[in-house]
């Protein structure tokens, strides 16, 4: 009577649970090869996949249709050897080229205009060091995705009069006015006084620094206490998303027209959106992900080495249980697919083990330091997949070697 696939299998997998049972120290120490494997490639993507979705979701407040046009952008294939050479060539943006655009772009529901600086902010004799003084137009709040919790936002009317209002971010709020009414308070921003018309929803943090420790005041006021010759910037929104690419190539276009660069001269200024975040993002994990591969590769192969040596061992320890299993009519394929399940279920628990360590290690990631890692699915089946494959492969000359035994010279064999 013939055994089944499936009976041998289980036959194969039972034995194979028993000898790893039965070796617990020495199926370990064979693992630990493996186990950094998988937890390297593991640990890896989870920060990848977690770092992925949180420049998507958080870092870039400019929205899937909105784009700036800076002096010169730090991302993408950006070359930091010619830092110099951009800084000669790209002069800074001027309120002039923004009322130019303003009047002729027809792709954009929405552009605006800002500068910014580090301040300190008073409030009475508590004093807040290093918040994010910026500058806006009345649509700034649209334009980077600010939401008012109490009070208002800038209007035209305080842009127009210059007036020493004041939009707050949640930390100073906190800071501030952490149980009275902040609308109409005084604060000092650098030495000034100005009048608290509202404050914003808190955003949170952004790899460890808060998105909350800002202060906004309408642009022609910024303009008047700090002049308008550094550090501006525009923002737009296009029509949609589907214009985004059309609408960045009518601004690039009009503001070249307007600083009268020849068709052969490059930009000198920078269209950014936030797919240029992405990818560049996309760029550093590229090269991430490459060095990961590479160590995990390593760590592999030798552990498949060392279980191809630890199965071969096993092969000459059970010389004579194998020549009695040929005895009473064990096939070569039964005695292959022993080791072969064998070696594949020692890989598969190296992998198992190295995701337990891998989802332990992303727990305390994020309970205790600001990098956001998230374990995605797909990791742990390739990472359990993966290990059971090089257990595999490094198994078959094992084996081979003891399916081909004679069953004969195999019973002659000491124990």
């Amino acid at each position: 009577m013939r055994v089944s696939k499936h009976a041998s299998f289980a036959e194969a997998a039972a034995v194979a649970a028993d000898s790893l049972r039965a070796s617990k120290l020495r199926s370990f120490l064979t693992l630990l090869g493996i186990i950094l494997a998988t937890t390297t490639l593991i640990a890896v993507m989870s920060i990848i996949h977690g770092m992925n979705i949180y420049v998507a979701e958080n870092i870039s407040s400019m929205g899937a249709d909105g784009f700036r046009i800076v002096r010169m952008a730090f991302i993408g294939n950006w070359d930091p050897k010619k830092f110099l050479e951009f800084q000669k060539r790209n002069p800074q943006l001027r309120p002039e080229e923004y009322e130019f655009l303003k009047s002729r772009a027809t792709l954009v529901r929405e552009i605006g205009m800002g500068a910014g600086r580090v301040v300190n902010a008073t409030y009475g004799s508590d004093t807040v060091e290093e918040v994010n003084l910026q500058g806006g137009t009345s649509n700034y709040a649209v334009l980077n995705n600010y939401q008012v919790e109490i009070g208002r936002f800038i209007s035209d009317i305080d842009d127009r009069r210059r007036l020493a209002v004041a939009f707050i971010g949640n930390d100073l709020k906190e800071r501030f006015f952490p149980n009275v009414d902040p609308i109409d308070k005084e604060i000092h921003v650098d030495g000034l006084p100005y009048r608290v018309i509202g404050t914003a929803k808190a955003k949170g943090s952004a790899f460890g620094q808060s998105q909350d420790n800002f202060v906004i005041i309408p642009i022609q006021t910024y303009f008047k206490k700090y002049g308008s010759q550094q550090g501006v910037y525009f923002m737009a929104l296009a029509q949609n998303q589907l214009v985004l690419t059309q609408a960045q190539d009518e601004i690039r276009m009009l503001l070249r027209a307007y600083r009268h660069l020849r068709p052969k001269q490059d930009d000198n200024f920078s269209v950014v959106s936030s797919d240029s975040f992405v990818q560049a993002w996309g760029q550093a994990t590229g090269a991430i992900a490459a060095t990961a591969i590479a160590v995990v590769s390593v760590f592999m192969v030798v552990g498949g080495v060392v279980i191809m040596n630890i199965m071969l061992a096993v092969v000459t320890e059970r010389t004579r249980e194998i020549g009695i299993r040929k005895s009473v009519g064990a096939r070569r394929r039964d005695i292959l697919n022993q080791f072969l399940v064998e070696s594949s279920m020692l890989a598969g628990s190296g992998g198992f083990i190295g995701v337990m360590i891998a989802w332990v290690i992303a727990i305390l990631v994020r309970s205790f330091t600001p990098v956001p890692m998230r374990l995605p699915v797909t990791s742990v089946l390739v990472g359990v997949g993966l290990s059971v494959i090089v257990g595999l492969f490094f198994g078959i000359y094992p084996a081979q070697r003891a399916a081909k035994l004679d069953p004969i010279e195999a019973l002659r064999a000491e124990t």
